[in-house]
């Protein structure tokens, strides 16, 4: 029995520590989440500064994720690390897309595929809450503006012919987006044709 004995005694210390890189991880994706969710919010009340730190962190916090998971295929696979990338490359994209910046693919953020569609997909959602801002502000050619990088990202990812299993479900994150895209639409055309039947009624009324 000493070879079972042995043999439990392996599988146990494998899995114990498969247990302990779980937990690592977790921990670690959950900074990755709570510091992507901070850098989105900094984005939409200009805090550039506050951006880059938390991405920062984000970036760091997702590297110690993986570092830990690698090694045990499967934990790595469960999901989370996924949705920690996911939301990282939100805010990055996030990001670049306000600032008009260059938007950074897969490889330069170093996640998956998958994720990073996703994420790219849930960025250009995120606009909606920028261009909405930019109307109260007045500032139309800034809402109008974003409005087009919203349908460009959109045009670019719906030509992914592929079933979901693959792209992680990006076919219902494009669904969601086209739904935000038509009430941002709806919402700047309406702030569009009531600043022309104002300037219309300014200039007839002098």
């Amino acid at each position: 029995m000493g070879d079972l004995r042995d043999a439990v005694a392996d599988a146990a210390g494998r899995l114990a520590a498969t247990n302990q890189a779980r937990e690592a991880g977790l921990a670690a994706c959950r900074t990755v989440i709570r510091n992507s969710a901070s850098a989105i919010r900094a984005v939409h009340l200009g805090q550039p500064d506050v951006v880059d730190a938390r991405t920062a962190d984000a970036a760091a916090a997702l590297a110690a994720a993986r570092a830990a998971l690698e090694p045990h295929p499967a934990v790595y696979h469960a999901g989370f690390l996924h949705d920690a990338a996911k939301e990282y490359v939100e805010a990055r994209v996030t990001a670049a897309l306000v600032r008009g910046e260059h938007v950074p693919g897969p490889d330069e953020l170093g996640v998956e595929p998958p994720a990073w569609l996703n994420g790219v997909a849930e960025a250009a959602s995120e606009l909606r809450r920028h261009a909405l801002d930019r109307l109260r502000d007045g500032r139309l050619d800034v809402a109008e503006s974003l409005l087009d990088r919203m349908d460009a990202v959109f045009a670019e990812l719906v030509a992914i012919d592929l079933p979901d299993a693959i792209t992680g479900g990006l076919r219902r994150t494009l669904d969601a987006l086209r739904a935000v895209i038509e009430r941002t639409r709806g919402d700047i055309t309406s702030a569009v044709l009531q600043y022309r039947l104002q300037q219309s009624i300014e200039r007839h009324g002098r």
